[in-house]
């Protein structure tokens, strides 16, 4: 597990929870300020399965949350009666896997009395960028009432959002409408045989490679495609092409330069992810950009979203790495956001949502 602690603030305090894939998250925060930050994650297990598995990601859960909680209110140096409020992800994610932290949620708050909401993830990725980490202590966070086109880019998710108001006012502009960013590093890492999962593997194979070296497909970026799918992304056709290159190579005795391979694909994700989410900025003229998920970890996502927003006169924000990750310090931000804003709990019978819309902020 890994944490992080960070000095008080005034405002509510907060406990969040995250269990929406293969990581176990606990966070705590005063009102802005995160407070503790712990992640526990199963990648470990599904590493030879070469993807999540549901299951084994439900049960990872049930394992970690409770020594999870424990730390984070121990690097916190809270107890649970000192709590404002309990705040959740109730969706979207793996059914399985958010069943555990919507039922413990559920648990803490009959058990302390206090207010539960229901929030969700992706909504939490974007609450990150007005999170305080005294880890990173050179980045201020976003400030309110400033609108933001938002890139979020995970194993599950590939999503372009306008944020006007974070709790009140998000517009799902585009998503994929196949494999996400994620699930593309994961299948071509696979392909090459560079483990999981996928997006270092690519990234370490990359730094070897040209990146103009083979001119793979960039999906929906057709005039006939940007018409119906203007900030739509879809990745299935981009593998699909790395895969029957690949084949080619193979079948004709040819070597399969690997870095070649990886800079090129991973060039091709980048200058569509880019590419969309600058159009986003430019139509909406809205000159901040954020993003946010796993997949901000490429280091050639983050270089060449610097040069292009830098061009374009936009702004980029990128949240500190331990809170691009699905992450419990997210959630509790929102939820302490919506406790603020006088939001009223979400009733006890709320269920897990698995296709939760990104329209909805809290359950």
């Amino acid at each position: 597990m890994s944490a992080v602690a960070a000095g008080s603030a005034g405002g509510q305090l907060v406990l969040g929870i995250e269990t929406s894939c293969d990581e176990t998250g606990i966070g705590i925060v005063r009102g802005g300020t995160v407070l503790a930050n712990v992640i526990s994650s199963s990648m470990e297990q599904h590493a030879r399965f070469g993807g999540v598995v549901p299951e084994v990601a439900a049960r990872a859960h049930l394992e970690a949350i409770e020594p999870a909680l424990r730390e984070a209110l121990a690097v916190a140096d809270v107890r649970l009666s000192d709590l404002d409020a309990i705040a959740v992800t109730a969706g979207p994610g793996l059914a399985g896997a958010l069943m555990v932290g919507v039922g413990a949620a559920k648990g803490l708050a009959l058990a302390t009395g206090k207010p539960l909401y229901g929030v969700n993830h992706l909504v939490g990725h974007v609450g990150a960028d007005y999170l305080v980490d005294t880890n990173a202590p050179d980045r201020a966070a976003a400030d309110d009432g400033e609108p933001t086109i938002a890139l979020l880019v995970s194993g599950g998710h590939t999503s372009l959002l306008l944020v006007r108001d974070l709790i009140s006012d998000v517009e799902l502009l585009g998503e994929t409408i196949d494999d996400a960013a994620g699930e593309a590093f994961d299948k071509v890492a696979r392909l090459l045989g560079l483990g999981y999962p996928g997006g270092p593997g690519i990234d370490r194979a990359a730094a070897d490679g040209s990146p103009t070296a083979i001119r793979f497909p960039r999906g929906l970026t057709q005039p006939k495609d940007l018409a119906a799918h203007r900030y739509d992304f879809s990745f299935s056709g981009l593998k699909t092409s790395v895969a029957r290159w690949v084949e080619r190579q193979t079948d004709g005795a040819m070597e399969v330069d690997v870095a070649d391979v990886a800079a090129s694909f991973r060039e091709a994700v980048v200058d569509v992810l880019l590419g969309k989410a600058i159009a986003a900025c430019q139509d909406f003229d809205v000159p901040r950009l954020l993003l946010g998920g796993g997949v901000v970890a490429n280091a050639r996502l983050r270089a060449v979203a610097a040069e292009r927003t830098e061009a374009a006169g936009i702004a980029l924000r990128i949240p500190p790495f331990s809170l691009c990750t699905d992450n419990g310090a997210m959630i509790a931000g929102v939820g302490a956001r919506l406790v603020a804003a006088g939001h009223p709990p979400s009733a006890l019978g709320f269920g897990a949502d698995s296709s939760l819309p990104v329209t909805t902020a809290q359950v």
